[in-house]
């Protein structure tokens, strides 16, 4: 030990010193350490646990009621309040009674009859002899029979002039068809691109599904029956386009698929922007000797206009978007995407951004597992947020704007605080918990876009949903075998998708589309599906719009009771 005073205290110093920067190193473990345990038991959730983003306060956790406290209270009366002074009127929600099942089978069956086999003791009387009939009871079966494929034999007659031979033959015009030869009708189309694009059959399975009926066809004709569809229907889709890209709202998502590469890349074509980027992707990926691309499909949702339209990309890069939406004036809808801020940037105010609060919310899903009681506070913020939106579910948009002004503004200001709050910035910037705060305050303006337009939603949960349609026919078809082809199927699927939005029989629009453009039809209006629709009643599943219905009931009753 040193023998002076003085020298004793520098020495205490530097020990005190030393332990303060330990303790400093420990507690920045410990931090690292819970991060980590974080994130594993976010993995663990993600690969086993269900993966439902509905949150119920556990009661197993320490308790934390946020439905009682009196800043909930004073929201639940300041919500009643704008409501009653905006003259809106909220109806009550009453539970419809359930309808009875009814397992009748449907009236235009074709139906015949049989009669059963009757036993010789049922027949007689073992007392008095014969019975007399009097009567049947009848019961109704359902049967199923393999689709049926027959042939059509068109005979045109042909026709010679009995006094000059050099006048030739004369016959009539041979009908235009999908391809050469006309030997496959628009029906059989219909039932491939309804099948791979609707039920996400394969063509190889599809080979197995004719061969039942009668018809072995090569994979090849099938495709080649696509193919001439998909040049029949390039007009028709390219009005799709003009028609949502005329909306000013449009949501839009992304998701990958698997491009396998060719053996060699054509060269660009000057008339066509967006293959100088599939030659400059395709060709690098070629000499990486890498045997496939991760490609991207692209959907644009009209938010306004009931149509879907898909794009396909040979890479993530903004180009994609950014050529769809050259000509595009309104707000555009969307996660996080950096492409789409930098198209909004360079639009010159012509493209306003959005955000989804559903993307926001779910940062705070995944931080709740390490953070529970910091994520819970949120969690209840955007809870009041969609129960304001429930409520304003059937107002016109301008009830609904008056309504978020007045109810839904104030909770974004709440939200705001508590950013600038310790538990927001006192975060290990690494944790969950900040990662959800940043993506919060960078996203901060495009999520306050709704609140200036009621007919804006305040998610694109609606645009995500669509992505399923691809993700289910990824499983089964499991890539794209050129360019080509992944342009006709993001064709293929804006016909079927909307098709479905509009909850058409898919079979009977697409063949009657098909039927109708081979005959040389150019009123593109009357072939979308809405108005289509509304021509052709008979074709609409009445019972999809009544399952829609009463889910959203029933998720409005929930709603309404823990309100």
């Amino acid at each position: 030990m040193p023998a002076s005073l003085g020298a004793c205290h520098a020495l205490i110093g530097q020990l005190a010193s030393a332990v303060e920067e330990q303790s400093s190193t420990i507690e920045t473990l410990r931090q690292e350490k819970e991060r980590i345990q974080a994130e594993f038991a976010l993995l663990a959730q993600r690969m086993f646990a269900r993966r439902s983003e509905r949150y119920l306060n556990d009661p197993n956790q320490l308790k934390l009621d946020l439905g009682d406290d009196d800043n909930a209270a004073d929201a639940a009366e300041g919500l009643a309040q704008a409501v009653e002074e905006s003259g809106i009127v909220v109806k009550s929600h009453v539970r419809r009674p359930r309808k009875p099942r009814n397992e009748s089978l449907p009236e235009n069956l074709e139906r015949y009859e049989v009669e059963a086999d009757v036993p010789e003791d049922v027949r007689n009387c073992p007392e008095h002899g014969p019975r007399e009939l009097i009567g049947y009871d009848t019961t109704e079966t359902l049967e199923f029979e393999p689709p049926r494929l027959r042939v059509r034999v068109t005979k045109y007659p042909k026709y010679a002039c009995p006094k000059d031979s050099t006048c030739g033959v004369a016959s009539p015009e041979r009908a235009v068809g999908l391809v050469e030869g006309d030997r496959y009708d628009t029906s059989v189309a219909a039932e491939i691109i309804t099948a791979k694009y609707g039920y996400h059959v394969p063509v190889y399975r599809q080979q197995d599904l004719f061969a039942g009926s009668g018809w072995t066809p090569a994979r090849s004709t099938l495709l080649n029956i696509l193919t001439g569809a998909a040049f029949v229907i390039e007009p028709l889709v390219a009005h799709f386009k003009r028609a949502v890209l005329a909306d000013d709202i449009i949501g839009t998502d992304d998701t990958r698929v698997t491009l396998i590469l060719p053996e060699t890349v054509p060269k660009p074509d000057p008339n066509d922007p967006t293959s100088k980027r599939a030659y400059e992707v395709l060709s690098k990926a070629i000499e990486e000797k890498r045997p496939s691309v991760n490609a991207h499909r692209w959907a644009y949702r009209g938010i306004t206009v009931p149509l879907n339209v898909f794009d396909f990309t040979v890479s993530w890069h903004r180009d994609g978007p950014e050529i769809m939406l050259a000509d595009f004036t309104g707000i555009v809808l969307g996660d996080c995407y950096s492409g789409y801020e930098g198209i909004a940037l360079a639009s010159d105010g012509r493209i306003q951004r959005a955000s989804c609060a559903a993307h926001a919310r779910r940062k705070f899903v995944d931080a709740k597992i390490a953070y529970p009681l910091e994520s819970a506070v949120v969690m209840a913020k955007f809870r009041q947020l969609y129960d304001i939106e429930d409520q304003a579910k059937d107002f016109s948009p301008e009830a609904r704007l008056e309504l978020r002004q007045e109810a839904a503004a104030p909770v974004w200001a709440e939200l705001e605080e508590w950013l600038d709050s310790e538990s927001a910035t006192g975060a290990l910037p690494k944790s969950l918990l900040a990662k959800a705060a940043g993506y919060l305050r960078n996203q901060w303006d495009g999520l306050q876009t709704y609140l200036a337009d009621g007919r804006v939603p305040i998610d694109n949960n609606d645009t995500e949903q669509l992505m399923k349609q691809v993700a289910i026919g990824r499983k089964n078809w499991l890539f794209v075998g050129s360019v080509d082809a992944g342009r006709r199927a993001a064709d293929f699927l804006t016909l079927v998708s909307s098709a479905v939005r509009n909850d058409l029989d898919v079979w009977a629009y697409i063949k009657d589309v098909l039927d109708r453009l081979l005959a040389g039809e150019t009123d593109y209006a009357a072939l979308r599906p809405d108005a289509w629709a509304a021509a052709h009643p008979e074709a609409i599943r009445e019972y999809r719009a009544t399952e829609r219905r009463d889910r959203a009931d029933r998720k409005k009753a929930r709603r309404a009771t823990r309100r």
